[in-house]
């Protein structure tokens, strides 16, 4: 099972330079796949492009970019030319995003958010499969007078999807290659998510889906101030209807019972509950909670589990 990490080095004096440097100890430390966010900061796909070439062999991923505010050409663009300078090691993750950030931050409504997954989702294939679209959706038109392949990368860049709820979780299966769930614990999984997802990727024809689950949590020993921290940072999530469900599907009541806090026994024990509630990948978001020496520790650990 591939072991990731999510790298976070907004608050470096030069990010792009930062999270170079930390890719490469992720590397050397023997993770398999660094992710990358997407806020109104760096561009996600650009950072992981350039860490791509800087670390050989490493898969790179963003997590996730919100189709609000997007178009497919565009995004296709983006995720091709990741693509061939990777040499194939990019995957693209796409997520509905949030009404808060939607309509405060591009003034857009956020509204049939599962009608544009889908019609989005229907483009970008077209576009990374052939190099070329001719879709005329009710939300989304793309059409390419002009080719859309970027030479060099692979055909079919992998997508994955930020999808949790059932009609998400229902376009994924059918659409995308598998999905990034975030703070959504082994029963979730295991109950609820693999078997929607699966049962709508075999409706579909599709191959078994990929369930590259995101998971906040550090190895360390101050696990009880290190969870109060969890709580406060994690608190946002619990405002947004989709994390809330499956938070509490998980058997969780805030969103920092599913963070992963504890010593190397107890953390290698919860990566592989993931492992056997169906996730094909784990990768540990928020590892720099605690601290450079806990973070460190935290990545030998993973490393150990990846190989």
């Amino acid at each position: 099972m591939t072991v990731g990490v999510a790298l976070n080095a907004s608050d470096a004096p030069n990010q792009v330079d930062a999270t170079v440097q930390l890719a490469q100890e992720a590397a050397g430390a023997g993770l398999r796949s660094a992710w990358f966010g997407q806020t109104f900061g760096a561009d996600s796909p650009q950072l992981a492009a350039i860490v791509g070439r800087e670390v050989p062999g490493l898969q790179v991923g963003t997590s996730a970019i919100p189709v609000f505010g997007r178009h497919p050409l565009l995004v296709s663009s983006q995720a091709q030319t990741a693509q061939a300078a990777t040499h194939g090691r990019y995957h693209l993750g796409l997520a509905l995003g949030t009404k808060l950030l939607t309509e405060t931050g591009f003034g857009l409504p956020f509204e049939r958010p599962i009608a544009r997954l889908r019609e989005f989702l229907t483009a970008l294939r077209q576009l990374t499969e052939t190099g070329a679209a001719d879709f005329h959706g009710e939300l989304l038109t793309a059409t390419t007078p002009l080719s859309a392949r970027v030479p060099g990368a692979e055909i079919g860049v992998p997508v994955l999807v930020a999808a949790m709820g059932p009609q998400a979780l229902r376009v994924s299966g059918e659409l995308a290659d598998g999905i990034l769930p975030y703070l959504a614990g082994p029963r979730a999984l295991s109950e609820h998510i693999v078997p929607a997802l699966t049962a709508a990727a075999e409706a579909a024809g599709r191959p078994a889906p990929r369930i590259v689950a995101l998971v906040p949590g550090v190895v360390t020993d101050d696990v009880d101030a290190v969870r109060a921290k969890a709580t406060e940072n994690l608190a946002f999530y619990e405002q947004i209807p989709s994390y809330a469900r499956v938070i509490e599907l998980s058997g969780g009541r805030r969103a920092a019972d599913l963070a992963v806090i504890g010593d190397e026994k107890a953390v290698e024990s919860e990566v592989r509950r993931y492992r056997d509630a169906g996730a094909t990948e784990v990768v540990f978001t928020g590892t720099e909670i605690a601290g450079e020496a806990d973070r460190r520790r935290t990545w030998r650990l993973l490393g150990e589990l990846a190989r």
